[in-house]
């Protein structure tokens, strides 16, 4: 585990996954992050890459050749090189192996960054193809899971709600076996854009959306004025999640999105696909700020 801190806040992440694994406000020892109770869902904060969702049958094609991944990709169990870069930024990095290359024929470079400032963390995550002349196609995004904990006294989990200042309503669009189907459901907002939690919003699976307008969502509660606000750009998807009766939130920012139930299952013409020509780099990043 690698340990960043400033006077505000402590951040633990684990070089399996290159996984932000605790955030915890210095001066009581609150923590931000789900506990990773294996009842549940034991992980807290996977990196979703080379895709994001499912493919059709677990599989895609590329140059006419079949290759099989699971959902969400392979980077969240693989091991990162990781290094504490000083006492409020490390950095994480994967690059390709012969391992990854039997069900992922690309050259590239992951790098995920992480850094304190003041009462927020950013995590950025950098793409690099070192290729002289091969593509390379790709798929990233978040899974950062947010306590929603109840507490002896305080809010329990639909006390909770997430604000997302410039949408009054969420299309999603529902999933059937882990792809995206025709079906959509809209979600409306109160008067004050809030989305109360309930267990029942992620009993079939994540909310996915596509057009999302707020780049900022808090996640508070009517209990107390502890909670985060989440900052994104530049990702055209998101996703939101939890598992069936736990007392948690993924906030997912995604710059890719599951198959959809009729995809022909070529690589290059996936929705949400990234496209790197050899030498380019690629970035893109989401902040929490803890209160």
């Amino acid at each position: 585990m690698i340990t960043i801190a400033n006077e505000w806040l402590q951040a633990t992440i684990s070089p399996i996954g290159a996984e932000l694994r605790s955030l915890k406000r210095q001066h009581d020892n609150h923590e931000y992050l789900w506990n990773a109770n294996p009842r549940y869902w034991a992980k807290t904060s996977p990196v979703l890459f080379p895709i994001v969702g499912a493919l059709k049958d677990d599989t895609y094609y590329y140059r006419g050749r079949a290759y099989r991944l699971p959902r969400h990709g392979f980077a969240r169990e693989k091991s990162f090189d990781g290094k504490l870069l000083s006492p409020t930024e490390a950095v994480f990095t994967l690059t390709d192996s012969e391992e990854t290359r039997t069900v992922y024929p690309f050259a590239f470079q992951l790098m995920l960054r992480y850094r304190l400032d003041g009462h927020a963390l950013t995590c950025r995550y950098e793409v690099h193809n070192p290729s002289d002349s091969q593509p390379l196609f790709f798929s990233i995004g978040g899974h950062p899971a947010f306590s929603a904990l109840a507490e002896n006294g305080g809010p329990a989990y639909t006390d909770y709600f997430l604000e997302f200042p410039d949408d009054d309503a969420l299309l999603c669009h529902k999933l059937e076996g882990n792809l995206i189907s025709e079906r959509k459901e809209t979600i409306l907002l109160d008067k004050r854009h809030r989305l109360p939690l309930r267990y029942e919003l992620f009993y079939a699976d994540a909310l996915v959306l596509k057009t999302l307008q707020s780049n900022t969502i808090t996640l508070g509660n009517v209990i107390n004025d502890r909670g985060i606000l989440f900052h994104h750009d530049g990702f055209p998807y998101f996703g939101i999640w939890a598992a069936k009766g736990a007392d948690f939130v993924c906030l997912e920012p995604w710059c890719g999105i599951a198959d959809h139930i009729g995809h022909n299952q070529q690589l290059e013409e996936k929705e949400g696909m990234q496209h790197l020509s050899g030498g380019d780099n690629w970035s893109r990043s989401w902040a929490v700020t803890c209160f």
